[in-house]
């Protein structure tokens, strides 16, 4: 039907009233979230929300934006505002939103899911907040979506995989949450995808092979996610790639000879913390944008043979902790062509092997070089003096080499120097005086040299210092009294093993902040001053080995802080004073000094294993355990009675005292001589004896942790053998590397589990030590039985070792003891978390021993040997030897070690590691095992060592049998310790026995 010309205006004004009208509605709906989302923001800093209110229209609100064509809010932009609050629900109300800015607040709470209902969004950031909960997973309804930030928050749970529908997605970043469960393959959908960021997430697990369809990625970053697995090979072919970034994780492989070659524009190569082996490809030179070169601690080696002038934007160089180099005079020949780089700031060479010499070529380095670290090698030869010229430096540490000749008078020349680092070289002749002209030196560490003279005046500049290191140098002549007077020292101060003299003077009081000092093994004499006690931060003192005399000040009882005391040889006299028996020490030596009468018996003096006062032979008292004679206890009134005394009674009692005294020194010469004809001091008198042990002692053992000294490496620590002091006696000293994300927590882990253990097949804990290194680092370290027979590994795959059938049984046993008496038999439960041949030692008599606790975990018995929560940390246990649901984020459970020790077990009998190149395409060592029983031919799949013996095929069969039924990929499938040991103590393998009780 045909309207007529009025009715159809009628018509088309009643439409556009009702458009308006529905306009208008939707207007104030925005504006009334708007005022919603302002009512959850509990502090607004910057008022930034302060123009929100009906004296503007809410589209002149600061940081809302509105369509042109109509009132609605179309863009949300409160970025750096500082707000403090939630997120309301009715932001989801305001339909015409496509880009949404809340980046840099603090907002917390959860992700409202109605923002699901944004379906115009393009863009959303909320990183670096506060935001906690799960991922909404109802976020596929964004159709036109294509940069996502939530980066830097609290978000748990998985990586939903609702994801997928956001197919014009090209920027993704989750990073810095606690998402867990591993990457989901289904992200290899987003084939727009340029960007991925899931750094710092625990996420676990490998990196899924579909995302080889990823063609389009520019930036990947997958940093410190417990990522494990070989590094799939396809990232090496993505032609768009910029960045490559997988910091920290466990990834294995080797870097492609062709790398760079189809990927010209990569400006980040970045694989530091993993565990990539192999040479370090000259291909890199074809990267001519790259920026960032970091693979720090790896297993890489050879020589560097990379032209790194063509990398004429590098601005960071970090190869440490790897095996470049083979202390060759041409190891540094790459060297040269670092010079003349424009942006260059960092050279980290640490830790590796390399020889040769500094060229004087370094003087043409970069103004902008700040740091230069290339300790822990073999460099040689002299400190070019052409490096005063690199005027940008702020760090530079060079020590553990073997440089020789003087520190170059052109070091005073680094007027932003912060850091000199030059210890455990051949540096002789005099501490240049221009050393004074670097004002802004925070640590200066020059000990282990040869220097001498004396402590130049010219240090008083140093207004910023907190700590100093000149021990064990020839250094002579009395202190400079401008060394005590920087107050900003506060670290330490270590002078000793030196040829220093001189009194301590009273200006020593201005030390206030100072933590250690260290004045051991010098020609210091007089008495200590008083105003000593005004360093009432004072830790560590160490006065040990010089000449000083006199009582020790009453005054030194405010140093309530002090925790090691060492005034062992020197001249002290008088009382042992009370006071400190109430400041809370862990270690005091007074031995071999003068002091006289009662030894106090409370505090630190309860302890025997923390005090020595050997040597000062007027002692009395003290608690029974130190067999010190009774004190007489004569006051002066006995006094005054004594000399009325006649002379008769008085030759009698000194008579009687002499017959007394006699008899009891033929009673202690006659004890020891019988303890002499006794065996040697028993593991455990010894261990007692070093029940405090510091780090000059450790460092003095493993020879300054000589590289020939190290008998093993791991994730968070290094092994050294060391002989203790005069002793002789051999231990394992495992030194954890603090650096390392996870050192501390794996430190405390192992002290906190082998606190209250005790077994003949655990490594013995001797003792530990605590303290801060000569730079004033923290350092701790572990003091162990040393095993002269060395690892498992060792002796499985080395040609001078053979294990025989029965040797390896001896060791499945052992190690099934331990795995026993840590589930079941030592009060609460602990699970290993880390069984593999490596952490297997072996005694003199090879008996075995589970060693190195530093990922263990600590079960309350109520928790049960089977408790198996999700968790978020990091995947525990080594790739290969980690049970499979570690993988995806579960708790450990003494399943899993049960699925460690089954592998080895299955490892031991077929001489195969699980990471052995043949297993791949779904093959793993437990299918091979279980295919071999089925098929009946075990025969062909154990060790060939072991079938050149008389064996019993049964017993072998039982034995791999046994390793199967441990390794199953299902934890409810795998055996109990209690029925490993039940197979292993029947009839078939008849030998040692397993205590349960545990006793050593």
């Amino acid at each position: 039907m045909l309207l007529s010309k009025p009715e159809a205006v009628l018509v088309v004004a009643l439409v556009i009233h009702m458009i308006g009208a529905v306009y208008g509605s939707s207007a104030a709906s925005d504006q009334l979230a708007l005022l919603e989302i302002k009512s959850k923001i509990t502090l607004d800093p910057q008022g930034a929300l302060t123009s929100w209110n009906d004296s503007l229209p809410f589209c002149q609100w600061r940081g809302v934006t509105c369509g042109r064509r109509h009132q609605r809010v179309t863009m949300l932009d409160l970025r750096d505002s500082g707000l403090v609050g939630s997120l309301s629900p009715y932001i989801g109300n305001m339909s015409f939103l496509g880009y949404i800015f809340l980046y840099n607040n603090t907002l917390h709470g959860s992700i409202p899911p109605e923002i699901s209902h944004l379906y115009r969004l393009q863009v959303l950031s909320l990183s670096n907040n506060s935001f906690t909960g799960e991922i909404p997973a109802n976020m596929s309804s964004w159709p036109k979506l294509t940069f996502l930030s939530l980066r830097f928050n609290k978000l748990s749970g998985k990586i939903p995989n609702t994801f997928t529908s956001l197919m014009m997605i090209t920027s993704l970043s989750l990073a810095g949450n606690d998402l867990t469960g591993g990457i989901p393959p289904s992200l290899s959908n987003l084939t727009y995808l340029q960007i991925l960021g899931l750094s710092f997430c625990p996420l676990g697990g490998t990196i899924p092979d579909s995302f080889n369809q990823l063609k389009n990625l520019r930036m990947k970053g997958l940093g410190e996610n417990g990522l494990v697995g070989a590094f799939p090979s396809f990232f090496f072919n993505l032609s768009m790639m910029e960045i490559i970034s997988f910091l920290e994780n466990q990834l294995q492989g080797s870097l492609p000879s062709n790398l760079c070659l189809s990927q010209p524009h990569l400006t980040r190569i970045e694989f530091a913390i993993n565990h990539f082996d192999g040479f370090l490809p000259p291909s890199i030179s074809n990267c001519s944008e790259l920026e960032i070169l970091d693979v720090y601690q790896n297993d890489l080696k050879g020589g560097i043979a990379i032209d790194f002038g063509r990398l004429q934007h590098l601005s960071f160089l970090s190869l440490g902790f790897n095996s470049f180099g083979s202390n060759d005079l041409d190891d540094m020949n790459f060297f040269h062509s670092l010079s003349n780089f424009s942006n260059l700031e960092t050279i980290e060479l640490l830790s590796n092997q390399l020889g040769g010499v500094l060229p004087n070529s370094i003087g043409n380095f970069s103004s902008k070089l700040s740091y230069l670290k290339m300790q822990s090698n073999y460099i040689s030869g002299i400190i070019p003096s052409s490096i005063g010229n690199l005027l940008g430096l702020t760090t530079v540490s060079l020590s553990v080499n073997s440089f020789t000749g003087m520190i170059p008078e052109s070091i005073g020349e680094l007027q932003n120097l912060q850091i000199l680092s030059l210890y455990d070289n051949h540096f002789s002749g005099v501490i240049p005086r221009s050393i004074g002209n670097l004002s802004l030196l925070t640590k200066v560490v020059l000990g282990g040299n040869k220097l001498e003279g004396t402590i130049p005046s010219t240090i008083e500049s140093w207004k910023k210092v907190i700590a100093l290191d000149l021990h064990g140098n020839k250094l002579s002549g009395s202190v400079p009294k401008e060394l005590f007077q920087l107050s900003s020292l506060s670290i330490g101060i270590d002078l000793s093993q030196n040829n220093l003299s001189g009194v301590l003077p009273q200006e020593i009081s201005n030390l206030k902040l100072l933590g250690i000092l260290d004045f051991s093994m010098n020609h210091f004499t007089g008495e200590l001053p008083s105003s000593l006690s005004s360093c009432t931060s004072l830790q560590s003192l160490n006065l040990s080995g010089n000449l000083f005399y006199g009582s020790m000040p009453e005054s030194f009882s405010s140093l309530k802080g002090l925790e090691y005391v060492n005034v062992s040889h020197n001249n002290f006299s008088g009382h042992i004073p009370r006071y400190l028996q109430q400041i809370p020490l862990k270690h005091l030596d007074l031995s071999y000094n003068n002091f006289e009468g009662e030894v106090p018996v409370k505090g630190v003096f309860t302890n025997t294993s923390a005090i020595s006062i050997i040597g000062n032979t007027k002692l009395c008292g003290g608690i029974p355990d130190l067999h010190l004679p009774k004190c007489t206890g004569k006051t002066s009134d006995s006094k005054r009675r004594t000399q009325k005394l006649s002379v008769r009674v008085v030759v009698a009692i000194s008579l009687s005292s002499t017959v007394a005294g006699l008899a009891l020194l033929s009673f202690v010469l006659f004890y020891c001589c019988i303890k002499k004809k006794r065996d040697k001091p028993s593991e455990s008198r010894l261990a007692e004896s070093f029940e405090k042990i510091s780090y000059g002692r450790i460092f003095k053992a493993t020879e300054g942790f000589s590289a020939k000294n190290m008998i093993g490496t791991g994730s968070f620590s290094s092994v050294y053998k060391g002989v203790l002091d005069e002793n002789g006696f051999i231990v394992a000293i495992e030194v954890l590397n603090l650096q390392h994300r996870g050192g501390f927590k794996s430190f405390m882990a192992e002290c906190e589990a082998l606190r209250n253990i005790r077994h003949r097949n655990l490594v013995k804990i001797i003792t530990s030590c605590s303290s801060i290194d000569f730079h004033g680092n923290p350092f701790k370290a572990l003091v162990y039985d040393f095993m002269p027979n060395g690892s498992l590994e060792s002796w499985l795959y080395s040609q001078d070792h053979k294990l025989d059938l029965a040797k390896r049984i001896n060791i499945i046993k052992d190690m099934a003891c331990a795995l026993d008496y840590l589930h079941c038999h030592c009060g609460n439960v602990i699970v290993h978390s880390d069984l593999k041949p490596s952490n297997i030692l072996l005694d003199a008599d090879m008996v075995a021993h589970v060693g190195d606790f530093g990922l263990a975990k600590i079960l309350s018995v109520e928790e049960g040997p089977n408790a198996n929560a999700s968790s978020s940390s990091i995947i525990r246990g080594t790739f290969g030897y980690a049970p499979p649901e570690y993988g995806l984020g579960n708790e450990v459970s003494t399943s899993g070690d049960i699925y460690s020790y089954g592998i080895l077990l299955l490892e031991m009998l077929t001489g195969k590691k699980p990471i052995d190149p043949m297993f791949e395409g779904g093959l793993s060592l437990h299918s091979y095992a279980r295919s071999a029983l089925a098929d009946g031919c075990v025969l062909q799949i154990v060790d060939p060592l072991l079938l050149s013996e008389d064996v019993k095929e049964n017993s072998l069969i039982s034995l791999v049998k046994l390793g199967v039924q441990c390794s199953y990929e299902s934890p409810q499938d795998r055996m109990d310790i209690g029925t490993v040991i039940h197979e292993l103590f029947g009839t078939t393998f008849a030998s040692r026995s397993c205590d349960a009780s545990g006793a050593a």
